[in-house]
């Protein structure tokens, strides 16, 4: 008995030695990279003059934190994980009931959101819920939109696309130039926005339908920077990089109008005081709608033909060649269909934003799209919406935390660190979820009764 606990005491103390090891080790490689971004700051005093700040207090902090959470990381959460998880293998395996609320939880999410503006407003107000409406709601659905259309290129189809803002911009401007050139209403022009990027989605497939991984995921890439230097550069058009101004609003289906001196004033029609926030609402629920057609109409492709075909050719594309299936028109309608949403919300954000330009464009946006999607589970709808929550609204969420300048001081602005903080996450999510938020998978096809696939059976957790 007394050998076991010397062995046990033995082991505790080098878990411990070992942490502090790694905890210091995390604690120089921290200081190492943050000394020179966080520790010394650049200004411009009165005179022009460049001017070196230190900044010990704050770098100590970061310091702190690597070392102190990789101590905590090699001493204790760790060891339970794997503890917890041998425990959890050593049980006998049982088929797991799902509860009320993971059953319904898509339902629940959408009558949330049919209610959330009228909260909104019960709880701050009319003008005090444009904040709450515009940045957490529709910014956030805008996002979702964008990851569900590249959910079927890169999720469903297996196509890695860094371009995909390529169409975004492009559904953007279609409705921005033709709203201004040729008057046409926004339903007139949303249906437009989408074909027009669905045949640029054509165009850029036929060059790369013998391309794949790495070379597909460079033409791509270069695909959206081509679109975007044609934005800057063809001035006559699109005006370069001062961009197009003073966009159309939408109205009701044409019946009522947000345009204040308009006679069929939305506000002025139901006796409402004058307000920019019945638009922002009127807007959160046309993207909710959009949204949820694009979720609706990639449910319902994903149990056709073409949406077996999709998966197939992500899975094995010289199996899916053997068994007679067009790889050609496979690869064609998912580039095309995935941009035509794209499209769409480009015109929606044209809409919202009553202004576009290039910068709004660049492969930033693409990145962000596709690591939703790869956070979120590729192939998952309700993953995918959840990392859009996490990621965009976690964004918005570091612009209201003004508690933090009294930690860091007055200069300290939250939002500046926003990719910083988002890159960590990334780090942490793919630790802890290498498959993403959802990583089991629901079969298209099935006999009898339709179970979910864990992540450990398929190879990229596609939901």
């Amino acid at each position: 008995m007394s050998n076991i606990s010397n062995t046990h005491e033995s082991a505790g103390g080098n878990l411990t030695a070992r942490a502090l090891r790694e905890g210091v080790f995390a604690g120089l490689v921290s200081l190492g990279l943050f000394v020179l971004f966080v520790g010394l700051e650049t200004t411009q005093n009165i005179r022009n003059e460049l001017v070196l700040n230190q900044r010990w207090g704050l770098l100590a902090i970061f310091v702190a934190v690597a070392a102190v959470g990789r101590f905590l990381m090699v001493a204790y959460i760790r060891p339970r994980l794997e503890a917890r998880k041998a425990s959890a293998s050593a049980k006998p395996v049982t088929e797991e009931q799902e509860g009320f609320f993971r059953r319904n939880f898509s339902k629940i999410a959408i009558a949330f959101l049919l209610v959330y503006p009228f909260i909104a407003v019960a709880i701050f107000g009319v003008q005090g819920s444009l904040k709450w409406v515009d940045n957490f709601g529709i910014q956030i659905l805008i996002y979702v939109m964008l990851a569900w259309g590249l959910n079927i290129v890169v999720g469903l189809a297996g196509l890695l696309d860094l371009g995909y803002v390529a169409f975004y911009a492009v559904g953007a401007y279609s409705y921005a130039l033709l709203s201004q050139q040729f008057g046409l209403s926004f339903w007139a022009l949303l249906p437009l926005a989408g074909i027009l990027a669905a045949f640029w989605g054509i165009i850029l497939g036929f060059p790369v339908l013998r391309l794949k991984g790495d070379y597909l995921a460079i033409v791509t890439l270069a695909f959206g920077e081509i679109i975007r230097l044609v934005l800057i550069n063809w001035t006559d058009v699109t005006r370069g990089t001062f961009g197009v101004s003073g966009i159309p609003k939408a109205s009701v289906f044409g019946i009522w109008s947000f345009d204040v001196g308009a006679p069929n004033y939305f506000a002025k029609a139901f006796g409402l005081p004058m307000s920019s926030a019945y638009y922002k609402i009127f807007l959160f629920y046309l993207i909710l709608a959009l949204a949820l057609l694009t979720a609706y109409v990639t449910i319902r492709l994903r149990r056709m033909p073409i949406g077996r075909a999709w998966e197939a050719l992500r899975e094995d594309e010289i199996a899916c060649r053997s068994l007679g299936i067009n790889t050609v028109t496979t690869k064609l309608t998912a580039f095309a269909t995935g941009a035509m949403f794209g499209g769409f919300a480009g015109s929606f954000f044209a809409v919202r934003q009553g202004f576009v330009s290039p910068e709004s464009f660049v492969f930033l946006e693409s990145a962000i799209i596709l690591s939703i999607v790869v956070l979120g589970g590729m192939g998952s709808l309700v993953g995918i919406a959840i990392a859009a929550v996490v990621m965009v609204g976690g964004t918005e969420l570091l612009r209201e935390m003004t508690f933090l300048k009294a930690i860091f001081g007055p200069d300290f602005t939250p939002e500046l660190y926003r990719m910083l903080i988002f890159g960590l996450a990334m780090v942490v999510v793919m630790v802890w979820k290498p498959r993403g938020f959802v990583g089991s998978r629901e079969p298209t096809a099935f006999l009898k009764e339709r179970k979910a696939v864990s992540s450990s059976f398929t190879t990229e957790g596609h939901g």
